[in-house]
């Protein structure tokens, strides 16, 4: 499974939008800085998609999470691949006895899948929308992880890099 933490808040990001012709769209827009962060492990193979959201990140909310996801896997075991993020080597991380970590190198985010699940969340969940408050967010955050949870297809598409085996296939 690869493992990475996504940033959701207030603070509202205006995308391009449709509009009439000649019409000029009118985005709301907050300046607050208040966030939640979505934890989340996918495994790209089959498109399993375990999430939490949590008010911080540290090691120990990322433990918290890698025990959330050992639970759900107890029948298995799971190598969690991730980043270099300082809770992820904090010397006061907790990781299940039914898991592994495996670190990416540093400044690649590109290597990490997760990523494309942000990328996701952030376009049909959360663009050109002004939250009131961080419960928003989280009902909205929620909304968006479960949709993604309970169609692992999707997940998997989004995930997990077949366009390269279709290139290395198609150049044979």
């Amino acid at each position: 499974m690869f493992q990475d933490e996504g940033r959701f808040g207030l603070l509202g990001t205006p995308r391009r939008c449709w509009a009439p012709p000649g019409m000029r769209p009118v985005v709301g827009a907050r300046l607050e800085r208040k966030y939640l962060y979505a934890f989340s492990a996918v495994s790209p193979h089959d498109g399993v998609l375990d999430s939490l959201v949590l008010p911080w990140v540290s090691a120990q909310t990322m433990s918290l999470f890698l025990a959330e996801v050992a639970q759900r896997h107890a029948e298995e075991f799971v190598l969690m691949v991730m980043d270099q993020a300082g809770w992820h080597l904090a010397g006061d991380l907790v990781v299940p006895k039914n898991m592994r970590l495996l670190f990416l190198p540093a400044y690649s985010p590109e290597l990490n899948p997760a990523e494309h699940l942000w990328e996701a969340l952030r376009e049909e969940c959360f663009a050109n929308h002004v939250f009131t408050d961080l419960d928003a967010v989280e009902r909205v955050l929620t909304a968006g992880l479960q949709t993604l949870e309970s169609h692992p297809d999707r997940t998997r598409s989004m995930t997990g890099f077949s366009w390269i085996t279709s290139i290395s296939l198609n150049a044979t």
